[in-house]
């Protein structure tokens, strides 16, 4: 059955570098999608494929109905870009101006389209159920994935699997973790509001600039001296903005950051802890303030047993030559939400161009993947769906 399904995908691997291409070339934004999801479930339709558009937004959903009973394998891939020139030097490079494909989405994409056809054409000698989940807005929260599934996406789904193609990590790698392997990945925004003036006479001033360069510092004290050691959590301060003449002293200053960690205590309480710092060094200045945080994706917890299952299906793989535990990411998912909802797991593939150097990470405007990872994410996740009934 599976040598079968792997010849197939080989034979499909020219469709799939040319669909991941046209995605490449035609990027979207998150939840502006329309064309892509137009796109996926035209493709759907042509194969006779049973499929659903608009689900919870942009999103689309696929079934293919295997001929023996069995459980329901859902399968998710992601579709939206990044607000980023694409300044790689290559054919398929993007059409749209400030718009690319720089986290491999597109890659995501192409590649659950070909298994799903490789599926579809087989599936009189399957069993169970597969449902193949093609997500909008996975870059921007609140996500797609929380709207897809209060639309039903996972109705009767027993397990889920994903994966990302990582562009960081050799081609032939699959990386793994059981537990927390991504973060929640939360955002905030802080105004000072202080006492504008000359510069001449700060006496007569509430500098704006002053206390929010000290609230920069003092939310250092967070992670270094809050924080247990053994919990893994970031607070950054990413932008700063407090625009004046030269010689005004500031009345307004704005921070805006994000907050990463994977306990759910852990988040809770920075975020209660950010406050009393404002409110602490505020008073100090005699300014007052406005904090809003913004939670975003929850932490990816990836299930044991699914886990260690797919471990066993990447063995079965040619292609895959190094099966590795990876460290957590501080970077955010929201797979997560998928993940809270039925067992599974969320893996990386590894995607790493041939070139000298390290090449391109993730979110860099020459970003790109070697798509010959496509073909080895298809046959780890075609052989953890069709392993799931034996």
């Amino acid at each position: 059955m599976l040598q079968k399904l792997f010849a197939k995908l080989e034979n499909y691997y020219d469709e799939m570098v040319e669909i991941r291409r046209y995605f490449h070339q035609r990027p979207e934004l998150s939840f502006q999608e329309y064309e892509t999801a137009k796109y996926i479930q035209s493709y759907y339709e042509q194969l006779n494929i049973e499929v659903k558009g608009n689900v919870g937004g942009n999103g689309v959903v696929a079934k293919v109905y295997g001929a023996n009973p069995g459980k329901t394998v859902g399968l998710r891939a992601d579709f939206d870009a990044l607000p980023i020139q694409d300044e790689k030097d290559v054919p398929y490079k993007s059409l749209v101006p400030g718009v690319m494909h720089a986290c491999g989405h597109d890659g995501h994409t192409a590649t659950l389209l070909v298994l799903a056809k490789a599926l579809n054409e087989i599936k009189d000698e399957l069993s169970g159920n597969y449902v193949f989940i093609h997500q909008h807005a996975e870059e921007y929260a609140p996500g797609g994935a929380l709207p897809m599934i209060e639309a039903g996406c996972l109705e009767g789904v027993d397990v889920i699997f994903g994966t990302h193609l990582w562009a960081s990590e050799p081609t032939g790698t699959i990386q793994y973790r059981v537990g927390p392997i991504m973060a929640a990945a939360d955002r905030f925004e802080i105004e000072i509001q202080g006492k504008g003036g000359h510069g001449a006479q700060p006496h007569k001033t509430k500098d704006a600039i002053v206390t929010a360069s000290q609230l920069v510092l003092n939310l250092q004290q967070i992670v270094s001296r809050k924080v247990n050691p053994v919990e893994a959590a970031v607070v950054t301060v990413g932008s700063f903005t407090a625009e004046n003449a030269f010689n005004v002293i500031a009345d307004k200053a704005k921070l805006i950051g994000t907050v990463r960690t994977f306990d759910e205590g852990v988040r809770s309480f920075i975020e209660n802890e950010i406050e009393r710092i404002i409110h602490g060094t505020c008073y100090l200045s005699d300014s007052t303030y406005e904090y809003n945080f913004v939670r975003g994706y929850p932490a990816v917890i990836n299930h044991a047993k699914e886990t260690e299952f797919l471990i066993e299906c990447a063995k079965e793989v040619e292609e895959v030559k190094n099966i590795e535990e990876t460290e957590p990411q501080m970077g955010g998912e929201d797979f997560a939400y998928y993940l809270q909802e039925v067992p599974g797991t969320f893996f990386y593939t590894g995607a790493k161009p041939a070139v000298d150097g390290d090449g391109y990470p993730h979110h860099h405007p020459k970003f790109d993947i070697d798509e010959k990872a496509m073909l080895i994410a298809a046959k780890t996740l075609g052989t953890a769906a069709v392993n799931c009934h034996s």
